[in-house]
């Protein structure tokens, strides 16, 4: 099988298999950029995404509340044990979330690999 033949933002070639007539893997084929996009759009706005950016708003303006003598410091210490708690939870989240969402793209991959032993089969 071939290797695809893009390059990583990093400057590393791409060392994913190759699927498409253009030689390039799944998520470095053009014919796929829309649904790439539309997948990055849809991660961004996403609920634990805004979530995250809120959290961490709250504990930077917490220690510089402690750091700057407005906050006391016991106060802000349960507050960022109660915050860190809510970090896990919606890091949980995210990762079932992702979980779930390979698992469709896996299915899909497996229903299309069926599909093509089939065509080979039976010659079509």
């Amino acid at each position: 099988m071939d290797i695809c033949r893009a390059t990583k933002a990093s400057g590393d070639p791409c060392k994913a298999p190759a699927r498409g007539p253009h030689g390039y893997c799944w998520a470095h084929d053009p014919a796929n950029a829309e649904r790439r996009s539309r997948m990055a759009s849809k991660a961004a706005r996403s609920k634990p995404s805004r979530e995250l950016a809120g959290i961490k708003q709250r504990l930077w303006d917490l220690a510089n509340d402690v750091l700057e003598g407005r906050q006391d410091r016991g106060v802000a210490a349960v507050a960022s044990q109660v915050l860190n708690v809510y970090l896990r939870a919606v890091s949980v989240e995210l990762k079932v979330r992702e979980q779930q969402e390979l698992t469709e793209r896996l299915e899909e991959l497996e229903n299309l690999l069926e599909q093509r032993k089939g065509e080979r089969r039976y010659g079509a």
